[in-house]
């Protein structure tokens, strides 16, 4: 027994065998059946006095195998990691040089060599067959067994071809510790397989009783089958029973997607991140219909070094458009983006015609914006630039103004003046009912940006533009974001901060809100304000608790800090049927806003712009209240606008 461990040991800690020892083996095997076959056939006497006859027309027809073993690739994989695809491959390529060989004994007649028959070919074919099976799986069961102990337990949650594929994929991935894993069963929703089997485990309905089952049998990894992703998502009472439970959770990626028929490789697992584990919905969208208006097109996106402006230019590209002009102020970012476009046009050539600057630029540079729009012509302006963060804003409304009204008006102007086809902005959630200076800076663009296209249509300004704003609350991995701050947090011992126990917030991720983005400038004609479906809200104080749990750390304490200026409990996104009209994307539908005449959004842009010169924060902010009278203050110094106007009545825009 102790040989047969060193052995073994010996093996299993090798890489593995070289290819040629794995050929050598399946060509004894090829030999041994011809010997065999001849043996049962005409006996031990007339085989002794033939046996270097059949060696010699076996040798002859070992050829034919040898290439039948290369076209299928029965000896490039591991043995000890062997799957049903590599036994198949072995039935193909014996069937193959069976034949071969065959169709070679009636063609040689040489005395000096016996080759056997077709019949005997069959007879080697199921033999052979049968045998190089048996060496892979008894070697794949015997390392299954030695390394047994080390295996970690796992269940798979999925019994469609998602769960079957990564059950088949379990041999080549590893933990975190490098220890391979063990599977115990596969987890169901539907209550029909229960008691089934598959791959030989038992399946186990996903019911009230599953974790007690769970933690009875010592299972520590729950896998989540690709199929079955947005389904774990959105069971919250699950997630947090495994996650309490102590069982690590480990699926694809949030931003990956399985095709549902390549195999699947160990990389594309991971221990899931918060990111995985917020609930979600799958978003389509009509890629050819974007591709068509895209493709062969010159393009300028602001904000292009920005988590969503970065986004769209990896979007857009690959749309083969002709020109992508990239404008932003961040250069070190910018710098990155030139670089990661020189990599993507260098690694596929039917992309490599894109002509790509990277120009770093402010929006509100008139005579900058001016010549590059004189020089490019963009057909399409996708216009994220914008300063963004809310409290940043509060202190400094002038830049909010300069940047977002002043800036969004430059390049809206200008892509009238050059004839540019279509315009989508990206606003926020912030600017419904907004609540801060952010918001409300947001909700004059769109308000100058719908009005300028309404002047359009009625002939009052000349120009072909269309107009098309865009709404979506938070994304995913932004910079500035919740959850990076969080992940510092708990990285840094605690404390984590959350400014209120009942906040809420909606998320989505970047490429999806992009996605969602290019589809809505796809279906606008003008004029509409797009506001886009985020799901479900989160809690974030449930949110902080759940990466605590997931970081492992212990004895990290939650610090509530009281809202900041400007901030909400929740941000509204219209998307009730009173305030929205329904369109042909289920995600996407038109808010129903109160819409400005040309001359007054421009009069009061004007006015706003002569207030900034004057540095007068609280002149500046009560400005922006008349001009939108929803603007209300929920904390911060710029309350007392709020109660002045409600001592004198509001001033209408």
């Amino acid at each position: 027994m102790n040989i047969l461990h060193k052995i073994t040991d010996w093996y299993f800690t090798k890489k593995a065998l070289p290819y040629w020892c794995v050929l050598f083996i399946d060509c004894c095997i090829v030999l041994f059946c011809g010997l065999l076959d001849g043996y049962v056939k005409n006996g031990g006497n007339w085989t002794a006095g033939h046996f270097w006859q059949m060696v010699a027309g076996m040798c002859l027809c070992l050829p034919f195998y040898i290439i039948a073993f290369r076209l299928f690739h029965t000896y490039s994989c591991l043995i000890r990691f062997s799957s049903y695809a590599d036994l198949g491959r072995i039935s193909m390529a014996m069937l193959l040089g069976s034949l071969a060989s065959g169709l070679l004994g009636l063609a040689v007649t040489w005395k000096a060599v016996e080759i056997p028959g077709l019949a005997s070919f069959f007879s080697i074919f199921i033999l052979g067959t049968f045998l190089m099976w048996a060496v892979r799986l008894t070697i794949k069961s015997t390392y299954e067994t030695v390394s047994g102990h080390e295996a970690v337990p796992v269940v798979i949650y999925g019994t469609r071809s998602g769960g079957v594929a990564l059950a088949g994929t379990l041999a080549s991935i590893k933990t975190s510790t490098g220890k391979k894993f063990d599977l115990k069963a596969f987890i169901s929703d539907d209550p029909d397989m229960t008691g089934a089997f598959l791959s030989g485990k038992k399946v186990i309905l996903n019911d009230d009783l599953l974790l007690p089952k769970l933690r009875k049998t010592g299972i520590r990894i729950f896998l989540v089958s690709p199929l079955k992703s947005d389904d774990f998502r959105n069971n919250q009472k699950l997630i947090d029973g495994l996650i309490e439970a102590g069982i690590t959770i480990m699926m694809l990626p949030v931003a990956q997607v399985w095709d549902g028929k390549s195999p699947l490789s160990s990389s594309q697992l991971h221990e899931v991140e918060i990111e995985d584990l917020l609930p979600r919905d799958e978003i389509k969208v009509d890629m050819e219909n974007i591709g068509r208006m895209l493709t062969g097109k010159r393009i300028l996106i602001t904000g292009a070094a920005g988590s969503i402006g970065s986004e769209m230019v990896r979007q857009i590209a690959k749309f083969g458009p002709s020109d992508l002009i990239l404008v932003d102020q961040a250069e070190t970012p910018m710098h990155d983006m030139r670089l990661w476009m020189n990599r993507f046009t260098s690694k596929y050539n039917d992309l490599s015609h894109i002509h790509c600057e990277t120009i770093v630029a402010s929006i509100t540079d008139q005579d900058h914006m001016e010549m590059l729009f004189s020089r490019y012509r963009p057909e399409y302006v996708f216009h994220a630039a914008a300063y963004k963060h809310v409290p940043m804003m509060e202190d400094n409304p002038i830049q909010a103004v300069r940047n977002n009204i002043a800036g969004t008006r430059i390049i809206a102007d200008l892509a009238v003046k050059y004839c540019t086809r279509k315009f989508v902005m990206i606003s926020t959630d912030k600017a419904v009912n907004p609540a801060n200076v952010m918001g409300c800076s947001k909700r004059i663009c769109e308000i100058y940006c719908q009005s300028l296209n309404q002047a359009i249509v009625e002939g009052k300004v000349k120009g072909i533009t269309q107009f098309v704003t865009t709404r979506f609350g938070n994304v995913l991995g932004s910079n500035g974001s919740v959850i990076p701050l969080f992940r510092e947090q708990i990285a840094a011992g605690g404390p984590v901060t959350v400014t209120h126990p009942d906040i809420i917030r909606y998320f989505m991720l970047i490429p999806e809100a992009c996605k969602l983005v290019l589809e809505a400038g796809t279906m606008g004609k003008g004029g509409e304000i797009f506001v886009f479906d985020m799901g479900k809200p989160v809690r974030i104080l449930d949110l902080a608790k759940r990466m605590i749990s997931l970081s492992g750390a212990q004895n990290i304490e939650i610090v509530f800090t009281g809202l900041r200026d400007g901030e909400k409990l929740y941000e509204e996104v219209l998307t009730d049927s009173e305030t929205t009209i329904p369109t042909v994307h289920p995600k996407i539908m038109t808010a129903k806003v109160r819409e400005y005449d040309y001359e007054t959004a421009l009069r009061n842009e004007d006015e706003l712009m002569a207030l900034a010169l004057t540095h007068d924060d609280m002149n500046i902010v009560r400005k922006m209240k008349e001009i939108v009278p929803e603007f209300k203050s929920k904390v911060g110094r710029f309350l007392q606008l709020d109660a002045a106007e409600q001592g004198t009545g509001s001033v209408q825009a």
